[in-house]
């Protein structure tokens, strides 16, 4: 999120502010009012027209099965408003049995606000699209032997292999580091998730990577920032998950860098607690990380999305509620939960704390944009 506060409030907030002000003599009509319909962008015609429920289900990607559109996840996107859906579980249909369960979700969200459909197709262990059509790839640590030109050509294939199942964000590349020698690494080691054991390759591969994806039709997203390379154990898994080793300038946050230069859409925040940043909160959790390192220092203008808020170990001690506004205080935007009967929770807290706080509320919508906007990049408004 590049975008400075001046930009924001043109873009949302102060246009807002002064619209009901307005009066009938000072509004503009005839060709003045078209111009102005013209120069606004799909996102923005998008949010102007959204109750403040609507905008806040563009914040919340719940898990559905990969296998099926099941009834709770039918349900409650058009009930709470869900923007975006993660398809969680292997899945073993063709390409075009996987889009008629895609399909069937978009079909619950708005004709003209098509859904975010996620996936995590990193190759080796993490494939959720294991069917005939997907190709059967290497771990990312093999891919990072590859000749990079041959890695981003293969990428763009596995691209268009998830935008022709109907998906249209991919949650790779992994950009996490693991140091040579350092294998007790749960999340990532112990999978083979990294592309290499030093940031410069993992940065080179990784990068090629998420070009390939981009020329595939789908987006792309960086992850786990500021990096789960050095970790003891699995926020999946295990609570208390801390890394002790990187810094705010550290070489590990390189990749990273690199994936906001090369305009990744979408990064991915961690939700182990950095000792040496902020010792304090989980990096989801923490203004220094998201809104400090990755929005101010790395000028990261896309869409921040959390890693699970739902189910994950690392967070039970919080309120399922409190994990979404802590979050999107942060300087989060989509917070992704695999239990997808936490959505009413989360929704209720972010509407919950946008009454009492016009900072948060601008917060909120300032996020909602961001979501809007790289929506309509993709394509999915109308």
């Amino acid at each position: 999120m590049k975008h400075r506060a001046s930009a924001a409030c043109v873009a949302v907030l102060c246009t807002a502010a002064l619209l009901p002000a307005m009066t009938a003599a000072a509004a503009p009509s005839g060709p003045a009012r078209a111009a102005v319909a013209s120069a606004t962008s799909p996102a923005q015609a998008a949010f102007d027209s959204m109750s403040v429920a609507e905008r806040v289900g563009q914040l919340i990607m719940i898990g559905c099965s990969s296998t099926s559109a099941g009834p709770g996840c039918l349900s409650a996107i058009p009930q709470e408003h869900i923007g975006s859906v993660i398809l969680d579980g292997t899945s073993h249909l063709s390409i075009a049995q996987e889009h008629g369960v895609t399909a069937a979700l978009q079909a619950r969200a708005p004709a003209h606000l098509k859904l975010f459909v996620a996936t995590d197709q990193e190759g080796g262990y993490v494939r959720r699209m294991q069917g005939p059509g997907f190709t059967d790839y290497s771990t990312a640590l093999v891919q990072g032997g590859w000749y990079t030109s041959s890695l981003q050509h293969w990428a763009t294939t596995w691209g268009a292999q998830l935008k022709s199942a109907g998906i249209n964000v991919n949650l790779a590349p992994v950009l996490d580091t693991v140091p040579l020698g350092d294998r007790n690494n749960p999340p990532i080691g112990d999978l083979d998730r990294e592309y290499a054991h030093d940031a410069a390759d993992v940065t080179t591969q990784g990068t090629a990577v998420l070009r390939g994806l981009a020329a595939g039709g789908v987006d792309a997203t960086a992850k786990h920032f500021p990096g789960l390379g050095q970790v003891t154990g699995n926020t999946d898994t295990t609570a208390g998950v801390t890394d002790t080793h990187i810094t705010t300038t550290s070489a590990y946050l390189k990749p990273f860098a690199a994936a906001v230069k090369a305009h990744v859409p979408f990064v991915m925040i961690s939700t182990a607690i950095y000792e040496k940043i902020d010792a304090k909160e989980p990096a989801a959790f923490s203004p220094p990380i998201i809104t400090g390192m990755l929005r101010k220092t790395m000028g990261f203008t896309g869409v921040v999305i959390s890693d699970d808020l739902g189910a994950a170990k690392q967070v039970a001690s919080f309120s399922v509620g409190s994990r979404a506004w802590r979050f999107v205080g942060a300087g989060g935007d989509i917070v992704l939960t695999v239990k997808a009967a936490d959505a009413p929770a989360m929704i209720a807290a972010i509407l919950a704390r946008m009454k009492t706080s016009t900072t948060f509320t601008k917060q909120v919508n300032a996020s909602v944009m961001r979501v809007l906007t790289a929506k309509q990049a993709r394509g999915l408004l109308n």
